[in-house]
Protein backbone atom coordinates (compact mmCIF):
# COMPACT_ATOMS: atom_id res chain seq x y z
CA UNK A 1 0.00 0.00 0.00
CA UNK A 2 1.02 3.60 -0.50
CA UNK A 3 2.42 4.96 2.75
CA UNK A 4 3.12 8.47 4.03
CA UNK A 5 3.32 11.17 1.37
CA UNK A 6 4.94 14.46 2.32
CA UNK A 7 3.20 17.43 0.63
CA UNK A 8 5.34 19.80 -1.41
CA UNK A 9 4.96 22.69 1.04
CA UNK A 10 6.17 20.45 3.88
CA UNK A 11 9.09 19.29 1.75
CA UNK A 12 10.14 22.89 1.05
CA UNK A 13 9.97 23.71 4.76
CA UNK A 14 12.04 20.62 5.57
CA UNK A 15 14.74 21.60 3.06
CA UNK A 16 14.89 25.22 4.23
CA UNK A 17 15.06 24.24 7.92
CA UNK A 18 17.81 21.67 7.36
CA UNK A 19 19.97 23.58 4.87
CA UNK A 20 19.71 27.00 6.51
CA UNK A 21 21.76 25.73 9.42
CA UNK A 22 24.32 24.33 7.00
CA UNK A 23 24.35 27.65 5.12
CA UNK A 24 25.41 29.53 8.25
CA UNK A 25 28.33 27.16 8.80
CA UNK A 26 29.43 26.43 5.23
CA UNK A 27 27.50 28.32 2.52
CA UNK A 28 29.82 27.03 -0.20
CA UNK A 29 28.34 23.55 0.34
CA UNK A 30 24.99 24.89 -0.92
CA UNK A 31 26.41 26.95 -3.77
CA UNK A 32 28.14 23.82 -5.08
CA UNK A 33 24.70 22.28 -5.76
CA UNK A 34 22.73 25.50 -6.27
CA UNK A 35 21.08 24.50 -9.57
CA UNK A 36 20.17 21.01 -8.33
CA UNK A 37 18.76 22.36 -5.07
CA UNK A 38 16.75 25.00 -6.93
CA UNK A 39 15.30 22.49 -9.39
CA UNK A 40 14.19 20.13 -6.64
CA UNK A 41 12.75 23.04 -4.63
CA UNK A 42 10.38 24.04 -7.46
CA UNK A 43 9.47 20.46 -8.44
CA UNK A 44 5.97 19.88 -7.08
CA UNK A 45 5.19 16.14 -6.83
CA UNK A 46 1.75 16.42 -5.20
CA UNK A 47 0.02 15.42 -8.45
CA UNK A 48 2.23 12.34 -8.69
CA UNK A 49 0.36 10.78 -5.76
CA UNK A 50 -2.98 10.85 -7.60
CA UNK A 51 -1.45 9.13 -10.63
CA UNK A 52 0.41 6.29 -8.93
CA UNK A 53 -1.98 5.62 -6.01
CA UNK A 54 -4.00 3.04 -8.04
CA UNK A 55 -0.78 1.06 -8.61
CA UNK A 56 -0.61 0.17 -4.91
CA UNK A 57 -2.90 -2.23 -3.02
CA UNK A 58 -5.04 -1.16 -0.08
CA UNK A 59 -3.33 -3.60 2.27
CA UNK A 60 0.16 -4.78 3.09
CA UNK A 61 3.33 -3.08 4.19
CA UNK A 62 3.30 0.67 3.40
CA UNK A 63 5.61 1.93 0.66
CA UNK A 64 7.09 5.09 2.12
CA UNK A 65 9.31 7.75 0.58
CA UNK A 66 7.89 7.36 -2.95
CA UNK A 67 8.04 11.09 -3.79
CA UNK A 68 11.54 11.21 -2.30
CA UNK A 69 12.63 8.30 -4.51
CA UNK A 70 11.28 9.99 -7.65
CA UNK A 71 12.88 13.31 -6.71
CA UNK A 72 16.13 11.51 -5.92
CA UNK A 73 16.21 9.96 -9.40
CA UNK A 74 15.81 13.36 -11.05
CA UNK A 75 18.58 14.82 -8.89
CA UNK A 76 20.78 11.82 -9.69
CA UNK A 77 20.29 12.36 -13.42
CA UNK A 78 21.00 16.09 -13.04
CA UNK A 79 24.35 15.29 -11.42
CA UNK A 80 25.05 12.44 -13.90
CA UNK A 81 25.79 9.90 -11.17
CA UNK A 82 24.97 6.22 -11.90
CA UNK A 83 22.40 4.55 -9.68
CA UNK A 84 24.80 1.96 -8.25
CA UNK A 85 26.91 4.82 -6.80
CA UNK A 86 24.04 7.12 -5.90
CA UNK A 87 22.97 5.52 -2.60
CA UNK A 88 26.55 5.72 -1.27
CA UNK A 89 26.66 9.37 -2.36
CA UNK A 90 23.49 10.12 -0.38
CA UNK A 91 24.83 8.42 2.72
CA UNK A 92 27.98 10.57 2.69
CA UNK A 93 26.55 13.90 1.51
CA UNK A 94 24.22 15.76 3.87
CA UNK A 95 23.16 18.37 1.29
CA UNK A 96 22.14 15.90 -1.44
CA UNK A 97 20.43 13.64 1.08
CA UNK A 98 18.39 16.55 2.40
CA UNK A 99 17.50 17.91 -1.05
CA UNK A 100 16.22 14.48 -2.06
CA UNK A 101 14.03 14.56 1.07
CA UNK A 102 15.76 11.82 3.08
CA UNK A 103 17.24 11.71 6.54
CA UNK A 104 20.25 9.62 7.53
CA UNK A 105 18.08 6.74 8.80
CA UNK A 106 15.68 6.31 5.84
CA UNK A 107 17.88 6.22 2.72
CA UNK A 108 16.49 3.53 0.37
CA UNK A 109 18.76 1.03 -1.29
CA UNK A 110 19.06 0.37 -5.02
CA UNK A 111 16.35 -2.32 -4.96
CA UNK A 112 13.76 0.23 -3.83
CA UNK A 113 14.49 2.39 -6.88
CA UNK A 114 14.07 -0.52 -9.28
CA UNK A 115 10.89 -1.62 -7.52
CA UNK A 116 9.49 1.88 -8.03
CA UNK A 117 10.35 1.76 -11.75
CA UNK A 118 8.82 -1.70 -12.20
CA UNK A 119 5.61 -0.60 -10.53
CA UNK A 120 5.16 2.32 -12.94
CA UNK A 121 6.06 0.43 -16.13
CA UNK A 122 4.45 -2.99 -16.43
CA UNK A 123 6.63 -4.89 -18.87
CA UNK A 124 7.93 -8.45 -18.79
CA UNK A 125 11.71 -8.26 -19.10
CA UNK A 126 12.71 -11.53 -17.47
CA UNK A 127 15.77 -13.00 -19.24
CA UNK A 128 14.51 -15.34 -21.93
CA UNK A 129 16.12 -18.02 -24.04
CA UNK A 130 16.04 -17.49 -27.78
CA UNK A 131 18.32 -17.71 -30.75
CA UNK A 132 21.14 -15.23 -31.17
CA UNK A 133 20.15 -12.03 -32.98
CA UNK A 134 22.82 -11.76 -35.63
CA UNK A 135 23.93 -8.32 -36.76
CA UNK A 136 22.77 -7.69 -40.36
CA UNK A 137 25.64 -7.54 -42.82
CA UNK A 138 24.02 -5.42 -45.53
CA UNK A 139 24.25 -1.65 -45.08
CA UNK A 140 21.23 0.47 -46.01
CA UNK A 141 23.04 3.71 -46.89
CA UNK A 142 23.39 7.25 -45.58
CA UNK A 143 20.10 9.05 -45.03
CA UNK A 144 18.11 5.88 -45.77
CA UNK A 145 15.96 4.05 -43.27
CA UNK A 146 14.68 0.52 -42.94
CA UNK A 147 11.39 0.20 -44.86
CA UNK A 148 8.19 -0.62 -42.92
CA UNK A 149 7.91 -4.32 -42.22
CA UNK A 150 4.24 -4.50 -43.24
CA UNK A 151 3.04 -2.81 -46.48
CA UNK A 152 0.35 -0.13 -46.06
CA UNK A 153 0.61 -0.37 -42.27
CA UNK A 154 0.41 3.43 -41.90
CA UNK A 155 -2.83 3.59 -43.89
CA UNK A 156 -4.39 0.82 -41.78
CA UNK A 157 -3.35 2.53 -38.55
CA UNK A 158 -4.73 5.89 -39.67
CA UNK A 159 -8.07 4.30 -40.59
CA UNK A 160 -8.32 2.85 -37.08
CA UNK A 161 -7.26 6.10 -35.39
CA UNK A 162 -9.83 8.17 -37.31
CA UNK A 163 -12.69 5.90 -36.17
CA UNK A 164 -11.54 6.21 -32.54
CA UNK A 165 -9.17 3.29 -32.04
CA UNK A 166 -6.46 3.95 -29.44
CA UNK A 167 -3.38 2.18 -28.08
CA UNK A 168 -4.00 2.38 -24.34
CA UNK A 169 -2.36 -0.93 -23.41
CA UNK A 170 1.15 0.41 -23.86
CA UNK A 171 3.37 -0.15 -20.78
CA UNK A 172 4.58 3.50 -20.82
CA UNK A 173 1.09 4.97 -20.37
CA UNK A 174 1.43 5.76 -16.64
CA UNK A 175 4.92 7.19 -17.16
CA UNK A 176 3.64 9.43 -19.96
CA UNK A 177 0.78 10.65 -17.74
CA UNK A 178 3.27 11.47 -14.98
CA UNK A 179 5.38 13.48 -17.40
CA UNK A 180 2.34 15.30 -18.82
CA UNK A 181 0.61 16.11 -15.51
CA UNK A 182 3.56 16.67 -13.17
CA UNK A 183 6.09 18.26 -15.52
CA UNK A 184 4.63 19.63 -18.77
CA UNK A 185 1.52 21.09 -17.11
CA UNK A 186 3.72 23.21 -14.84
CA UNK A 187 5.59 24.53 -17.87
CA UNK A 188 2.25 25.43 -19.45
CA UNK A 189 1.18 27.24 -16.27
CA UNK A 190 4.43 29.25 -16.34
CA UNK A 191 3.81 30.30 -19.94
CA UNK A 192 6.68 28.28 -21.40
CA UNK A 193 4.24 26.42 -23.65
CA UNK A 194 1.29 28.10 -25.35
CA UNK A 195 -2.19 26.61 -25.52
CA UNK A 196 -1.77 26.56 -29.30
CA UNK A 197 1.44 24.75 -30.17
CA UNK A 198 3.38 23.65 -33.21
CA UNK A 199 4.95 20.27 -32.59
CA UNK A 200 7.76 18.41 -34.30
CA UNK A 201 8.36 14.68 -34.22
CA UNK A 202 11.60 12.84 -34.74
CA UNK A 203 13.02 9.39 -34.12
CA UNK A 204 16.41 8.73 -32.57
CA UNK A 205 18.54 5.64 -32.00
CA UNK A 206 19.06 4.50 -28.41
CA UNK A 207 21.53 1.72 -27.74
CA UNK A 208 20.96 -0.75 -24.96
CA UNK A 209 23.67 -1.60 -22.46
CA UNK A 210 22.96 -5.32 -22.91
CA UNK A 211 24.98 -7.58 -25.18
CA UNK A 212 23.49 -8.88 -28.41
CA UNK A 213 25.54 -12.08 -28.08
CA UNK A 214 23.58 -13.41 -25.12
CA UNK A 215 24.86 -16.04 -22.70
CA UNK A 216 25.23 -19.68 -23.69
CA UNK A 217 23.38 -22.14 -21.48
CA UNK A 218 23.94 -25.29 -23.56
CA UNK A 219 26.86 -27.72 -23.24
CA UNK A 220 27.82 -27.79 -26.91
CA UNK A 221 31.24 -26.28 -26.16
CA UNK A 222 32.13 -29.36 -24.12
CA UNK A 223 31.97 -31.41 -27.31
CA UNK A 224 34.00 -28.84 -29.28
CA UNK A 225 31.09 -27.01 -30.95
CA UNK A 226 31.69 -23.35 -30.12
CA UNK A 227 29.42 -21.92 -32.84
CA UNK A 228 26.14 -23.67 -32.16
CA UNK A 229 22.72 -22.09 -32.83
CA UNK A 230 21.22 -23.16 -29.52
CA UNK A 231 18.95 -20.62 -27.76
CA UNK A 232 20.85 -18.23 -25.50
CA UNK A 233 19.89 -16.21 -22.45
CA UNK A 234 19.40 -12.49 -23.16
CA UNK A 235 19.29 -9.87 -20.41
CA UNK A 236 17.41 -7.45 -22.67
CA UNK A 237 15.07 -9.72 -24.63
CA UNK A 238 13.07 -6.87 -26.23
CA UNK A 239 16.07 -5.19 -27.92
CA UNK A 240 16.54 -5.64 -31.68
CA UNK A 241 18.87 -4.51 -34.45
CA UNK A 242 18.09 -1.21 -36.19
CA UNK A 243 19.76 1.00 -38.78
CA UNK A 244 21.25 4.37 -37.81
CA UNK A 245 20.90 6.41 -41.01
CA UNK A 246 23.07 9.24 -39.65
CA UNK A 247 26.07 7.18 -38.56
CA UNK A 248 25.55 4.61 -41.33
CA UNK A 249 25.78 1.66 -38.99
CA UNK A 250 23.63 -0.94 -37.28
CA UNK A 251 22.82 -0.49 -33.60
CA UNK A 252 21.33 -2.82 -31.01
CA UNK A 253 18.60 -1.36 -28.85
CA UNK A 254 15.49 0.74 -29.45
CA UNK A 255 14.19 3.71 -31.39
CA UNK A 256 12.98 6.65 -29.34
CA UNK A 257 10.24 8.77 -30.92
CA UNK A 258 9.93 12.20 -29.27
CA UNK A 259 7.52 15.07 -29.90
CA UNK A 260 8.85 18.52 -29.01
CA UNK A 261 7.89 22.17 -29.31
CA UNK A 262 9.81 25.42 -29.70
CA UNK A 263 9.08 28.67 -27.88
CA UNK A 264 10.13 31.41 -30.32
CA UNK A 265 9.97 34.19 -27.75
CA UNK A 266 12.02 32.49 -25.03
CA UNK A 267 14.01 30.36 -27.51
CA UNK A 268 13.28 27.13 -25.66
CA UNK A 269 13.17 23.56 -26.93
CA UNK A 270 10.89 21.42 -24.76
CA UNK A 271 9.91 17.74 -25.05
CA UNK A 272 6.19 16.93 -24.78
CA UNK A 273 5.95 13.22 -25.58
CA UNK A 274 8.40 10.32 -25.37
CA UNK A 275 8.02 6.73 -26.45
CA UNK A 276 10.42 3.82 -27.01
CA UNK A 277 9.60 1.46 -29.88
CA UNK A 278 11.21 -1.40 -31.74
CA UNK A 279 14.55 -0.45 -33.33
CA UNK A 280 13.28 -1.67 -36.72
CA UNK A 281 10.09 0.39 -36.66
CA UNK A 282 9.87 3.04 -39.34
CA UNK A 283 9.30 6.63 -38.19
CA UNK A 284 6.20 6.89 -40.38
CA UNK A 285 4.51 4.27 -38.19
CA UNK A 286 5.68 5.87 -34.96
CA UNK A 287 4.53 9.32 -36.12
CA UNK A 288 0.82 8.50 -36.55
CA UNK A 289 0.72 6.49 -33.32
CA UNK A 290 2.51 9.30 -31.47
CA UNK A 291 0.06 11.90 -32.80
CA UNK A 292 -2.91 9.88 -31.55
CA UNK A 293 -1.36 9.32 -28.12
CA UNK A 294 -0.31 12.96 -27.91
CA UNK A 295 -3.87 14.14 -28.57
CA UNK A 296 -5.11 11.92 -25.74
CA UNK A 297 -2.40 13.05 -23.31
CA UNK A 298 -2.99 16.75 -23.98
CA UNK A 299 -6.68 17.25 -24.86
CA UNK A 300 -6.38 20.86 -23.61
CA UNK A 301 -3.72 21.79 -26.20
CA UNK A 302 -4.58 22.97 -29.68
CA UNK A 303 -2.06 21.63 -32.21
CA UNK A 304 -1.49 24.16 -34.99
CA UNK A 305 1.11 22.30 -37.05
CA UNK A 306 2.99 19.01 -37.13
CA UNK A 307 6.53 19.20 -38.51
CA UNK A 308 8.47 16.14 -39.57
CA UNK A 309 11.19 14.96 -41.92
CA UNK A 310 10.53 13.02 -45.11
CA UNK A 311 9.97 9.77 -43.21
CA UNK A 312 6.36 10.87 -42.66
CA UNK A 313 5.80 11.91 -46.28
CA UNK A 314 2.85 9.65 -47.05
CA UNK A 315 -0.80 10.34 -47.82
CA UNK A 316 -2.28 8.67 -44.68
CA UNK A 317 -0.28 11.01 -42.40
CA UNK A 318 -1.60 14.06 -44.28
CA UNK A 319 -5.14 12.67 -44.03
CA UNK A 320 -4.78 12.19 -40.26
CA UNK A 321 -3.45 15.73 -39.82
CA UNK A 322 -6.29 17.10 -41.95
CA UNK A 323 -8.82 15.11 -39.90
CA UNK A 324 -7.64 16.97 -36.77
CA UNK A 325 -7.26 20.30 -38.63
CA UNK A 326 -3.48 20.23 -38.14
CA UNK A 327 -1.17 21.84 -40.69
CA UNK A 328 1.19 19.16 -41.99
CA UNK A 329 4.68 20.57 -42.58
CA UNK A 330 6.54 17.55 -43.87
CA UNK A 331 9.58 17.42 -46.15
CA UNK A 332 9.05 15.63 -49.46
CA UNK A 333 10.62 12.21 -49.82
CA UNK A 334 12.90 12.10 -52.86
CA UNK A 335 11.58 8.61 -53.68
CA UNK A 336 8.01 9.88 -53.95
CA UNK A 337 8.65 13.04 -55.98
CA UNK A 338 6.44 13.22 -59.05
CA UNK A 339 3.79 10.90 -57.60
CA UNK A 340 1.06 13.48 -57.14
CA UNK A 341 -2.71 13.58 -57.60
CA UNK A 342 -3.67 16.99 -59.03
CA UNK A 343 -5.60 17.99 -62.19
CA UNK A 344 -3.42 17.72 -65.32
CA UNK A 345 -4.27 21.23 -66.56
CA UNK A 346 -2.45 22.77 -63.57
CA UNK A 347 1.28 23.21 -64.03
CA UNK A 348 3.17 23.31 -60.73
CA UNK A 349 6.71 22.90 -59.49
CA UNK A 350 7.87 20.22 -57.05
CA UNK A 351 6.59 22.28 -54.09
CA UNK A 352 3.08 22.69 -55.49
CA UNK A 353 3.56 26.33 -56.59
CA UNK A 354 1.62 27.06 -59.81
CA UNK A 355 3.64 28.13 -62.85
CA UNK A 356 2.07 30.82 -65.06
CA UNK A 357 1.99 30.69 -68.86
CA UNK A 358 5.10 32.88 -68.86
CA UNK A 359 7.03 30.30 -66.86
CA UNK A 360 7.14 32.29 -63.60
CA UNK A 361 6.20 31.08 -60.14
CA UNK A 362 2.89 32.48 -58.93
CA UNK A 363 2.82 34.41 -55.62
CA UNK A 364 0.91 32.96 -52.68
CA UNK A 365 -1.89 35.29 -51.58
CA UNK A 366 -3.46 33.49 -48.64
CA UNK A 367 -5.60 30.51 -47.73
CA UNK A 368 -9.34 30.78 -48.33
CA UNK A 369 -10.91 28.80 -45.51
CA UNK A 370 -14.52 28.24 -44.51
CA UNK A 371 -16.32 26.37 -47.29
CA UNK A 372 -13.84 27.19 -50.09
CA UNK A 373 -10.72 25.49 -48.66
CA UNK A 374 -8.34 26.61 -51.37
CA UNK A 375 -5.05 28.48 -51.83
CA UNK A 376 -4.95 31.71 -53.80
CA UNK A 377 -2.05 32.59 -56.13
CA UNK A 378 -1.52 35.88 -58.01
CA UNK A 379 0.47 37.12 -60.98
CA UNK A 380 4.17 37.81 -60.12
CA UNK A 381 4.39 40.63 -62.72
CA UNK A 382 1.51 42.64 -61.24
CA UNK A 383 3.01 42.25 -57.76
CA UNK A 384 6.41 43.43 -58.93
CA UNK A 385 8.21 40.14 -58.31
CA UNK A 386 9.48 39.92 -61.90
CA UNK A 387 10.52 42.77 -64.21
CA UNK A 388 8.93 41.49 -67.41
CA UNK A 389 6.94 38.62 -68.86
CA UNK A 390 6.79 37.47 -72.48
CA UNK A 391 3.27 36.03 -72.19
CA UNK A 392 1.35 39.24 -71.38
CA UNK A 393 -0.58 39.08 -74.68
CA UNK A 394 -1.94 35.64 -73.84
CA UNK A 395 -2.68 36.38 -70.20
CA UNK A 396 -5.36 38.21 -68.22
CA UNK A 397 -5.85 41.92 -69.04
CA UNK A 398 -7.13 42.67 -65.52
CA UNK A 399 -5.12 45.15 -63.45
CA UNK A 400 -5.39 42.63 -60.59
CA UNK A 401 -3.57 40.07 -62.69
CA UNK A 402 -4.12 36.38 -63.30
CA UNK A 403 -5.38 34.41 -60.28
CA UNK A 404 -5.02 30.65 -59.86
CA UNK A 405 -6.50 28.55 -57.08
CA UNK A 406 -5.21 25.21 -55.85
CA UNK A 407 -7.14 22.95 -53.51
CA UNK A 408 -5.60 20.75 -50.79
CA UNK A 409 -8.39 18.26 -51.51
CA UNK A 410 -6.77 17.61 -54.91
CA UNK A 411 -3.57 16.42 -53.26
CA UNK A 412 -3.14 16.90 -49.49
CA UNK A 413 0.51 16.02 -49.80
CA UNK A 414 1.43 18.64 -52.41
CA UNK A 415 -1.08 21.47 -51.88
CA UNK A 416 -0.66 21.89 -48.15
CA UNK A 417 -2.51 24.67 -46.31
CA UNK A 418 0.84 26.28 -45.59
CA UNK A 419 2.32 26.33 -49.13
CA UNK A 420 5.59 24.52 -49.58
CA UNK A 421 8.51 26.87 -50.07
CA UNK A 422 6.68 29.89 -48.62
CA UNK A 423 8.22 32.00 -45.85
CA UNK A 424 5.76 30.57 -43.32
CA UNK A 425 6.69 27.06 -44.44
CA UNK A 426 10.41 27.80 -44.01
CA UNK A 427 9.84 29.22 -40.52
CA UNK A 428 7.92 26.10 -39.50
CA UNK A 429 10.59 23.81 -40.91
CA UNK A 430 13.21 25.75 -38.94
CA UNK A 431 11.21 25.00 -35.80
CA UNK A 432 11.45 21.29 -36.61
CA UNK A 433 15.09 21.32 -35.54
CA UNK A 434 13.79 21.67 -31.96
CA UNK A 435 13.19 17.91 -31.99
CA UNK A 436 16.83 17.26 -32.88
CA UNK A 437 18.07 19.61 -30.16
CA UNK A 438 15.83 17.94 -27.59
CA UNK A 439 17.15 14.54 -28.67
CA UNK A 440 20.69 15.81 -28.16
CA UNK A 441 19.96 17.19 -24.69
CA UNK A 442 18.32 13.99 -23.50
CA UNK A 443 20.79 11.55 -25.04
CA UNK A 444 24.06 13.47 -24.65
CA UNK A 445 23.70 16.33 -22.17
CA UNK A 446 21.87 14.15 -19.64
CA UNK A 447 23.82 11.03 -20.50
CA UNK A 448 21.20 8.53 -21.67
CA UNK A 449 23.36 7.60 -24.68
CA UNK A 450 26.36 6.55 -22.56
CA UNK A 451 24.59 5.32 -19.44
CA UNK A 452 24.77 1.64 -20.49
CA UNK A 453 21.23 1.19 -19.20
CA UNK A 454 19.65 -2.06 -20.32
CA UNK A 455 16.00 -2.97 -20.74
CA UNK A 456 13.19 -1.02 -22.36
CA UNK A 457 11.67 -0.38 -18.93
CA UNK A 458 14.69 1.39 -17.46
CA UNK A 459 15.65 3.19 -20.66
CA UNK A 460 12.10 4.58 -20.98
CA UNK A 461 12.06 5.67 -17.36
CA UNK A 462 15.45 7.40 -17.36
CA UNK A 463 14.73 9.03 -20.71
CA UNK A 464 11.64 10.58 -19.12
CA UNK A 465 13.67 11.61 -16.07
CA UNK A 466 16.09 13.41 -18.42
CA UNK A 467 13.10 15.16 -20.03
CA UNK A 468 12.03 16.28 -16.53
CA UNK A 469 15.42 17.93 -16.11
CA UNK A 470 15.10 19.70 -19.47
CA UNK A 471 11.80 21.23 -18.32
CA UNK A 472 13.13 22.07 -14.85
CA UNK A 473 16.03 23.97 -16.42
CA UNK A 474 13.56 26.05 -18.40
CA UNK A 475 11.18 26.53 -15.46
CA UNK A 476 13.98 27.68 -13.18
CA UNK A 477 15.28 30.14 -15.78
CA UNK A 478 11.76 31.53 -16.20
CA UNK A 479 11.23 31.98 -12.45
CA UNK A 480 14.59 33.71 -12.11
CA UNK A 481 13.87 36.06 -15.00
CA UNK A 482 10.51 36.94 -13.41
CA UNK A 483 12.33 37.55 -10.09
CA UNK A 484 9.95 35.12 -8.37
CA UNK A 485 12.76 32.81 -7.24
CA UNK A 486 15.91 33.82 -5.38
CA UNK A 487 18.15 31.06 -4.05
CA UNK A 488 20.02 33.27 -1.57
CA UNK A 489 16.93 34.76 0.02
CA UNK A 490 15.31 31.34 0.50
CA UNK A 491 18.26 30.07 2.55
CA UNK A 492 19.19 33.49 3.97
CA UNK A 493 22.71 33.56 2.57
CA UNK A 494 24.62 35.90 0.28
CA UNK A 495 26.99 35.32 -2.58
CA UNK A 496 29.61 37.30 -0.73
CA UNK A 497 29.59 34.63 1.96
Amino acid sequence: MLGFWRPHCDYQKFVVDELSSMARICPCALFEYEIGISKMYILNLDELKNIIAPLYSATGRPSNSQPEIFRSLILMNHLKIPLDKWTAKLENNFVLRTVAGFTSDNIPQVASYYDFIKRIIKLDERPRHKKKKRKPSKKIGKGKKLPPKHPNIVARLVDKIIVGRRFNNRPELILQEIFAQVCVKHSIDLGLIDQTVSISGDGTCIKTGASHFGVKTCKCSESGNYHCDCPRKFSDPNATWGWDSHKEQWFYGYTGYFISTYNKVLKLDLPLYLRLVDAKRHDSVSAVVALAEFKDLYPFLNVDAFMSDSASDNYPTYELADHWNINAVIALNSKNKGKFKYPPHIKVDENGVPICVGGHKMIFWGYCGNDRCRLKWRCPLVLGKVESCGACENCSKSTYGRVIYTKPSWDKRLFTKIPRGSEQWKLKMNERTAAERVNNRILNHYGIENSKTRGKKCISFFTTIAAFNVHLDAQLAKLKSDESFDFCSIFNISKAA
